[in-house]
């Protein structure tokens, strides 16, 4: 008698961790440590300025951690004291991070495209003892800025700020010109020249998996931004494991090149963790100017960038652009505009079918580099060792069967420690998962499929909606740059699919038109009602270029009532 598999639920475990090849120390100590040794003489970092050429080898850069490590320890910070660092992709960044770690504290990533209010509030919330920033960023002075947040900066001497608006805070240091309270990059590391080096060598071996390394800050691209702590463990796993995702070994001498912050965890796991691990080397640009970092790709033979999609077209339109020699570019994406460069020959693909959070410290799901289009189908991976996707109703709690919809849930060894402020039982649910707040399935392959933020799905006469599914059937018609759905209310419907669109340059794009084109490739009731087209400049972007889907939808609304 033959009986009916039971259906499949949508919970599933990947393989368990230690079964992952490739970890090494779980400690960002540990990770620093073990890659001066593998790598000693090999260059680390360059950095480039108009005046003069940074290089480091790892030995350097363990040599430079330990001197910020020296110094901490000599203005009292004291185990798990937060110190906060605001800089742009530098040297001094890299060891202050990794110099942190070596003093058993924890390093806290602000953003250098805080505007005052929420340096303010970041500032507040992280309760940094100590700060390390870089002057001047642009046009931005950040003396300046904390001197209006706070005037005792101002007449304090160094070391003996007193606050009542930061009442942790005691010590600052900038790379640049400091102020009345403010030691200079070279005072503050001569304040550790009394500091032993095996003392620091000690603290950094007390250091455990379990202990707080970092605290990183979610994007804010729906709320005030979060302040996400993170284990050793979690952060030293990704960094590590990167490296085995992107298949990077030590013979291909990896050039690694961003001009993203290092303040998010994306950007410190992937273009950071997998570079360094392999002992390859990190070509730093501190903010992103196309023109400058062709030049400077060309000049360093970078053959690993990385960067968002909107900096990938302006590189591909910036001035020297036919000219340039892009020969070196090895992993690069074969669907880039870098990849049809003349002189590019790679059709390597990139691990970008991953899903992930600042939770997680990035991806939970993945497939490797290469993988092959059967294989990962346009989907988001599949769980990672030590992942548990689990998939419940957003009411309910319910776990559906395998191929439905509903609220992602993760559990992993690279799971946040918490939120700032908020109870850890108000962040997990009973059985240990934290609820992302996005839509997806997992189908019978064990594939994960994100469909988009659960508040971002449009609930239009019944039906749902999801707005990354219009948008990549947007971005296959000739002539779009960038789209984003977004759901308008409407009085009968609940909400209206609306599409926001933006042409490239030159292109006049006609709405019936991409209507007709949608209407043969999505069912009906997700075509979209009205199709606005938009100036690149009205998508609000936070820092890390999340398009702010609550001011873009109040922007389609207004102009859909005028």
């Amino acid at each position: 008698m033959s009986t009916t598999p039971a259906p499949q639920d949508s919970i599933l475990s990947g393989p368990p961790l230690d079964s992952e090849p490739g970890l090494g120390t779980l400690t960002l100590p540990g990770f620093l440590r073990e890659v001066t040794e593998q790598y000693g003489d090999r260059e680390a970092l360059v950095a480039r300025t108009p005046a003069d050429i940074t290089r480091w080898s790892y030995t350097d850069l363990w040599e430079r951690s330990v001197e910020v490590a020296r110094a901490l320890h000599a203005i009292g910070l004291g185990k798990d004291g937060r110190v906060g660092v605001l800089m742009t992709n530098r040297p001094e960044w890299i060891s202050a991070v990794f110099g942190t770690a070596l003093a058993g504290g924890v390093a806290v990533t602000l953003s250098t495209f805080s505007t005052p209010a929420e340096l303010d509030q970041l500032l507040q919330t992280s309760g940094v003892s100590v700060l390390l920033f870089e002057q001047r960023v642009l046009t931005r002075d950040f003396a300046q800025v904390l001197t209006e947040l706070e005037p005792r900066l101002g007449t304090a001497a160094p070391g003996a700020l007193r606050s009542a608006r930061y009442p942790f805070l005691r010590h600052l240091a900038t790379v640049g010109d400091a102020g009345p309270a403010v030691d200079t990059w070279a005072e503050f590391l001569a304040r550790g020249h009394g500091e032993r080096p095996e003392s620091i060598q000690a603290t950094a071996a007390t250091v455990r998996p379990s202990d707080p390394a970092v605290l990183f800050f979610s994007s804010g691209s729906t709320s005030t931004p979060k302040g996400i702590l993170s284990a050793h463990r979690g952060v030293a796993i990704q960094l590590w494991r990167f490296r085995r995702m992107y298949g990077f070994t030590p013979e291909d001498e990896v050039r690694g090149w961003s001009a993203n912050g290092f303040f998010w965890s994306g950007n410190f796991a992937l273009a950071l963790g997998a570079t360094l691990a392999c002992g390859g080397s990190l070509v730093l640009q501190p903010t992103f100017d196309p023109a400058e970092a062709l030049q400077l790709m060309q000049a360093e033979r970078v053959n690993f960038p990385f960067a968002w999609p909107h900096q990938w077209e302006q590189l591909a339109g910036a001035p020297g652009w036919d000219r340039a020699d892009l020969s070196s570019m090895r992993f690069v994406d074969a669907r880039s505009p870098f990849a049809q460069h003349p002189t590019v020959t790679s059709r390597w693909t990139e691990p970008n079918h991953a899903y992930g959070n600042t939770e997680t410290f990035t991806i939970t799901t993945s497939f490797p580099a290469d993988t092959p289009e059967e294989v990962h189908a346009g989907s988001n991976g599949v769980p990672l060792p030590g992942v548990t996707i689990k998939i419940a109703d957003p009411g309910t709690g319910a776990v559906p069967a395998r191929g439905e919809s509903g609220e992602i849930c993760v559990k992993a060894p690279t799971l946040m420690l918490g939120y700032i402020g908020i109870p850890r039982d108000e962040t997990l649910d009973a059985d240990g998962f934290f609820h992302t707040g996005d839509g997806g399935y997992l189908d019978a392959d064990g594939r994960l499929f994100w469909v988009g933020r659960l508040t971002d799905i449009i609930k239009t006469g019944g039906a749902n909606v999801s707005p990354v599914e219009v948008d990549e059937a947007l971005a296959a018609y000739p002539g779009v740059k960038l789209a984003r759905t977004v759901g308008v209310p409407h009085e009968t419907l609940g909400e209206v699919v609306v599409a926001c669109v933006v042409a490239h340059d030159g292109v006049v794009l006609d709405g019936e038109r991409i209507r007709a084109f949608l209407r043969e490739r999505l069912a009906s009731y997700k075509v979209p009602r009205h199709v606005l087209p938009f100036a690149e400049d009205d998508f609000a972007l936070t820092g890390n270029a999340k398009i702010k889907a609550a001011e873009l939808r109040a922007l389609a609304a207004q102009r859909l009532t005028t």
